[in-house]
């Protein structure tokens, strides 16, 4: 058995080899959506070694750290780094199956050129092995972007963030990557929640303007949005757990709002009608300050509330809700259609049994001098491996042209997950070859070269107008 790894990984027929390795692979990277931290970039610090690097902030293998049964001071507790990445490298070979150590072993390769499978066995000495080679190579935050092809990322901030070194990296003649901010209201459309009334005098402050309604919200947070905007950024995020459409009133959602800052208990029914509401006016406000609309749909944020609670959000103990309807989504962006302000939007449906629905919705709503105005976004967080892939695109060619996609991100805290795009372009070259060898594809080489350099690059480059 081969127990190295393989550059033909997932390419199993001539032409999708032929496309991956002659187009795919040299196409630049825009990770127009990750959570990396502009604070980390600016410093650009080198690491301390690959347990820093793979488990400093990675919920993906915390997630299945847990699951083996590991204590948690070797996840995210205060074992050495070198102590958690011994306990996570006696469990990666059990991963058999999971996108981890696929990710682990592309990350391997392109970084440290180490063939070889991570074992128990063989540790301390891959250990002591990619510890020098961050030594000699400096390895870096933005030497790990530089050497993986990124030309672009968007990072994710909440409006009430100054972009402090967002705007020092403008400055910088060192920088060889542009990195953009995602504006993320999301704390401002959760209504219900205890910190609500603290979130919006935080805002306030943050604007410089007294928020005393909801119309006052709005106003406060399109200040932000044009602050965010004077650094060069058009791309908007909002974190939708769940959405109910509610139709409401002005008067409604006037008296939502000051039920909320009051601290008073919303019923489900006013909670749904406000998030109706400023989802609707977040829609507006990004088509006319030029905005592209992400929507990510269907989280089920920290499932295990006491271990959320103990530990911190964004943990491992987020899951897949299916609450949110297609209806709900589609009258959004009906409403907004209906007055002719509706901004180019992704979407982003985290519950796989409706991303063919979502498809759908995405293609009845394009139109006329925008290409793919609304489109699906790539199979996110539980679904960004070669099983969800290759599921979106077996689904969705069916129902929207996947070669309009603007194709893979990272959503990813780490630096060393950029081969997430390689995996995906991997997928993509080899779905689309399956098509050439049955006869299903029978256009030119050069348009389907177009595909993949388009899919890959281009599509994005050109949506975000970047």
């Amino acid at each position: 058995m081969n127990r190295k790894f393989s550059e033909e990984l997932f390419l199993t027929n001539e032409t999708g080899r032929k496309l991956y390795h002659t187009v795919a692979k040299q196409m630049p990277i825009i990770d127009y959506h990750c959570h990396l931290k502009p604070k980390e970039i600016w410093e650009n610090k080198e690491f301390e070694d690959i347990g820093e690097m793979w488990l400093a902030g990675d919920h993906y293998k915390w997630r299945a750290m847990r699951t083996f049964g590991i204590e948690e001071r070797y996840i995210t507790g205060d074992a050495s780094y070198y102590e958690k990445y011994v306990a996570f490298a006696k469990i990666l070979p059990q991963l058999i199956g999971n996108p981890i150590y696929i990710w682990c072993a592309l990350e391997l390769k392109r970084f440290f050129g180490i063939d070889e499978p991570l074992s128990e066995a063989n540790a301390d000495d891959i250990y002591n092995r990619t510890k020098r080679l961050i030594r000699e190579k400096k390895m870096t935050r933005r030497w790990c972007m530089e050497v993986s092809n990124v030309k672009i990322v968007s990072t994710t901030e909440d409006p009430i963030d100054t972009l402090e070194y967002h705007k020092k990296m403008q400055t910088d003649t060192t920088m060889k990557v542009k990195v953009l901010s995602a504006f993320r209201p999301d704390k401002a459309m959760f209504c219900e929640k205890d910190d609500f009334s603290n979130y919006i005098a935080n805002l306030s402050n943050a604007a410089q303007k007294v928020i005393n309604s909801f119309e006052d919200l709005l106003s406060a947070l399109e200040k932000r949005l044009k602050f965010f905007k004077s650094i060069g950024t058009n791309i908007s995020d909002d974190g939708i757990p769940d959405c109910t459409w509610e139709d409401y009133t002005s008067k409604e959602v006037e008296d939502i709002f000051a039920k909320a800052i009051a601290g008073k208990q919303l019923n489900e029914q006013e909670i749904n009608q406000y998030r109706s509401a400023f989802l609707f006016e977040m829609g507006r406000m990004y088509k006319r300050n030029g905005f592209v609309m992400q929507l990510h749909v269907g989280t089920y944020l920290n499932a295990n509330t006491s271990k959320a609670a103990a530990i911190g959000e964004s943990t491992g103990f987020d899951c897949t809700d299916d609450r949110t309807s297609v209806k709900s989504i589609g009258t959004l962006l009906d409403r907004l259609t209906s007055i002719d302000e509706l901004p180019k939007t992704i979407l982003y449906p985290l519950d796989s049994s409706k991303v063919e629905n979502f498809a759908v919705l995405a293609a009845a709503f394009c139109e006329g001098g925008t290409r793919a105005k609304v489109q699906l976004g790539a199979p996110w967080w539980f679904n960004d491996q070669v099983y969800g892939i290759e599921r979106q695109f077996d689904a969705v060619a069916n129902l929207y042209p996947i070669s309009l996609s603007v194709g893979m991100l990272t959503d990813s805290r780490s630096f060393l997950s950029y081969p997430r795009h390689e995996l995906y372009r991997r997928v993509l070259c080899n779905y689309l070859g399956n098509l050439v060898e049955r006869g299903e594809y029978f256009s030119g080489e050069e348009e389907l070269k177009s595909i993949v350099e388009n899919v890959c690059y281009y599509n994005v480059k050109n949506f975000f107008g970047f």
